[in-house]
């Protein structure tokens, strides 16, 4: 998908805690069939939490019988998409010539490095009878000194990853440490993600060990020191400050972050980099069809006619 444009709605600033930093209400745009994503990062008042550049929910949506997912191969640099299912199933195809499903709970993810085309489509089989599918795709920015690593792809299945199950809370660590557990996946620089599901009543402590931290409500609603916040927001958390939040009802949420970036980004449609020439470089190669094709799957993604402005930033590859 490409770049959709809209401004980021208003959210309010005045918390009773001190340890919340402020409160993105994401950007929400629908592609068609119902199908809406929504962006919480980048935004005006975050840019990036750790090396998270980008974060889109996307659905829950249902497309009916002989739709499904089209993304046409695309490209990116400078980055690794992460792509975490909730429900339904996405076939990935990339230029390394890897073909895999991602299913719930499972995990794809994809490095750019130096440069990676890739689509994601709807299996014919499974659109027979229609499709649902709801999930994240996040953009990790790779470290400067990584910018131009080969590029890769590791699918972890949903085994993989440690779970944590205690006091009406559920927690899946998907990248980096948390409650005591470490995820297997690697990540180029000091990454945090954790899928969370909460009982009605439950307590979860969100300790301060990583410099940048976020909360997003997938459903549910959760309460920190008095303030509620509900579904599709996304809540970012001071340096050094730990808190405990609590769920009146079921809730779902995601914890993520990291250290911060060894400095600012630049962002232009599916690229990412440290350095503006590089971006202006990945247009060209793109433009004349120097990144290496996507086996299989023929088809692409033009490169835009005039730049995105950064307030409006690229697209989601979902």
């Amino acid at each position: 998908m490409s770049f959709f444009r809209g401004t980021d709605p208003a959210a309010g600033n005045a918390y009773q805690c001190d340890a919340i930093a402020h409160v993105v209400v994401p950007r929400t745009v629908d592609l068609g069939d119902h199908f809406l994503v929504r962006r919480g990062l980048p935004s005006a008042r975050s840019r990036m939490v750790g090396p998270f550049i980008f974060f889109d929910h996307f659905g829950p949506a249902e497309f009916h019988g002989g739709n499904g997912l089209d993304v046409r191969p695309h490209p990116h640099i400078g980055l690794a998409t992460v792509t975490y299912l909730f429900d339904g199933e996405i076939m990935h195809r990339d230029s390394l010539g890897t073909v895999a499903a991602i299913r719930p709970g499972e995990v794809n993810w994809m490095t750019a490095g130096k440069g990676i085309a890739h689509s994601e489509r709807t299996a014919p089989e499974r659109r027979v009878q229609g499709e649902k599918v709801h999930g994240l795709q996040c953009w990790v920015a790779l470290p400067q000194a990584k910018e131009e690593m080969a590029p890769d792809f590791v699918h972890y299945g949903t085994g993989d990853f440690p779970i944590i199950k205690d006091a009406g809370k559920t927690v899946r660590v998907v990248a980096g440490s948390a409650y005591g557990a470490r995820s297997p996946l690697t990540a180029t620089s000091d990454t945090m993600f954790a899928d969370v599901t909460l009982m009605p009543g439950a307590k979860l402590p969100v300790d301060a060990v990583y410099d940048e931290r976020a909360i997003y409500i997938v459903s549910g609603e959760i309460d920190i020191m008095g303030d509620r916040f509900g579904p599709q927001q996304l809540v970012v958390l001071r340096k050094g400050d730990a808190i405990t939040l609590t769920s009146p009802g079921a809730a779902q949420i995601v914890l993520f972050g990291g250290e911060p970036m060894d400095g600012p980004r630049h962002i232009w449609w599916n690229f990412v980099s440290s350095r503006k020439e590089r971006i202006e470089q990945a247009k060209e190669q793109w433009r004349t069809a120097k990144f290496d094709p996507v086996p299989g799957d023929h088809e692409f993604i033009p490169l835009p006619e005039s730049k995105p402005p950064e307030t409006q930033t690229p697209g989601t590859v979902l």
